[in-house]
């Protein structure tokens, strides 16, 4: 399951997450945001309770934007124990999404 994130829930969610958190930062009118959600779709769906998935609106959430300094979308962050542990931008195959979350499983 894919929770809906923003700049409110964000530190609650996802930085007191005992399990590691894979983020996607996107906006509806990103055309590669649109061509990656199935894989972040996936790969929630294969790790179900080892791993927390999230999205994260860019438009409505300046806060966290400027926090981990989003320049562009889709970005993907991992947080493993409240820290960025890994960032992905762009449209990144679901292989590489898995092996870096296998690693720090």
């Amino acid at each position: 399951m894919i929770k809906e994130l923003d700049d409110s829930t964000f530190s609650e969610e996802v930085l007191k997450s005992t399990t590691p958190y894979l983020v996607d930062f996107w906006a509806p009118w990103c055309a590669p945001c649109t061509m990656i959600a199935a894989t972040v779709e996936a790969v929630a769906e294969k790790y179900g309770e080892r791993l927390k998935v999230g999205k994260i609106n860019v438009d409505n959430n300046p806060d966290s934007v400027e926090r981990y300094e989003i320049m562009g979308v889709p970005t993907l962050l991992l947080f493993v124990g409240g820290k960025i542990a890994e960032k992905f931008v762009g449209v990144v195959h679901r292989a590489e999404i898995e092996r870096t979350i296998e690693f720090h499983l």
